[in-house]
């Protein structure tokens, strides 16, 4: 048996995350989020639901008429985490989504202040 981490895995997920948010970062920020951005997020989601994961990614699609390169926050919110409730869960679906929209806006303020400044 091989103790060595792989380059390259599999995964068979045997059900989706039972909510998954994403923010188009780069369309409106122009460059992707930082770790330390991510983690403002994490810290404002925290307060909603119990456990997240949060992928920052630069994101590839690719056919064989068209490209497109995006810079991409998903946010995935576990099952267990989501209310049973279909209204209970679309509220907790529109308060991450606020949270995450409020959180891009800052940042894209916030870097657009720092390159403008003298």
């Amino acid at each position: 048996m091989s103790t060595e981490p792989q380059l390259a895995f599999y995964q068979r997920l045997p059900e989706p995350p039972g909510l998954e948010i994403r923010v188009n970062f780069g369309i409106f920020a122009g460059r992707a989020a930082t770790a330390a951005e991510i983690d403002e997020l994490a810290q404002s989601l925290l307060t909603k639901v119990g456990e997240i994961s949060i992928v920052a990614e630069d994101r590839h699609e690719i056919g064989e008429d068209s490209e497109a390169s995006l810079h991409q926050v998903r946010i995935d919110v576990d099952p267990e985490y989501i209310p049973e409730d279909e209204h209970d869960a679309d509220v907790l679906a529109g308060r991450i989504v606020e949270a995450a929209e409020s959180w891009a806006r800052d940042c894209v303020a916030d870097r657009r202040a720092e390159i403008s400044e003298p």
